[in-house]
């Protein structure tokens, strides 16, 4: 098991290399296109360090009004909050906020900035179709994202590919936009050309791989945590099984849940933003 979260640490760390020289390649081509190398690179600093910072301080409230979550207290359920608590402790994590989604679907997430300031969220339908053991494997799996900083570095990177998305926009009205004083060579204007095109798409790719990653990260974290990979792997295919679409299901946000919010929709793996059910089961059921 500790292999298997060794492996997909250094995975994602791979991916993050690729998606900050993507980065840095769009900005000098941004720069070059103007005949100002370094001025697109400062313009994309500043838009990304403004992005980032509203982001990051945020990132909770705008995920739990996205899915429509809201936050409860020990009273209004005694069984999740205890499950919550309890696991939070045997992991060493402050506890952490709970809220409930009011949705028949099975999923849940968990979002914020660090352990001091982490929410973990459920659906009713969760409630109401799991066992106990199921349930804190679900749990478990949250806090793990929590424990990991999975949920900071997820909203990084979905920050940083809507900065790419936002330059390339200002880039392409500036290919139409008939301004004459443009410097860069015929070949670099290709190149630009070329990034404004390809950024998003490889910015997206890498989002969602590292999405998966940490899936499967997460998976590993939370079966040491409740020491039974059968109690996640039973929820999995139980979640993976339901056929209600999440009424809030929201691209922008999908990665956070533990399973994909969107039913019926035939995505190709590699814009999956979860691993397939089938493989996060087995990989669980191989660690009995």
């Amino acid at each position: 098991m500790y292999n298997e979260i060794a492996s997909n640490k250094r995975k994602t760390f791979a991916l993050m290399v690729i998606f900050v020289l993507v980065v840095l390649g769009f900005g000098l081509a941004f720069g070059a296109y103007y005949g100002d190398y370094f001025g697109g690179l400062i313009i994309a600093a500043i838009v990304s360090v403004a992005m980032t910072s509203i982001s990051y301080f945020k990132s909770d409230k705008i995920a739990l009004s996205a899915s429509g979550a809201k936050e409860i207290e020990k009273k209004d359920n005694p069984m999740l909050w205890n499950t919550v608590e309890n696991l939070a402790i045997t992991a060493g994590l402050p506890m952490p906020r709970v809220a409930i989604m009011n949705d028949p679907a099975l999923n849940a997430f968990a979002t914020g900035r660090d352990h001091d300031h982490a929410v973990v969220a459920v659906t009713t339908g969760l409630l109401e179709k799991l066992t106990q053991v199921e349930l804190e494997g679900v749990i478990a799996h949250e806090l793990s994202h929590v424990k990991n900083y999975d949920i900071r570095l997820m909203t990084v990177v979905v920050v940083l590919i809507g900065t790419i998305a936002l330059l390339a926009d200002m880039m392409r009205f500036g290919f139409y936009g008939g301004r004459g004083d443009r410097k860069g060579g015929n070949a670099m204007m290709v190149i630009a050309l070329v990034l404004i095109i390809v950024s998003p798409i490889i910015g997206q790719l890498i989002k969602l791989a590292v999405s998966r990653q940490r899936e499967y990260l997460a998976d590993a974290s939370g079966a040491l945590l409740t020491r039974y990979p059968e109690g996640l792997a039973s929820a999995l295919e139980k979640i993976s099984g339901d056929t209600h679409q999440f009424r809030k299901a929201n691209h922008a946000t999908a990665h956070m849940f533990i399973s994909s919010p969107f039913k019926g929709k035939a995505f190709k793996n590699a814009f999956a933003t979860h691993p397939p059910a089938a493989k996060r089961i087995e990989r669980l059921r191989n660690m009995i």
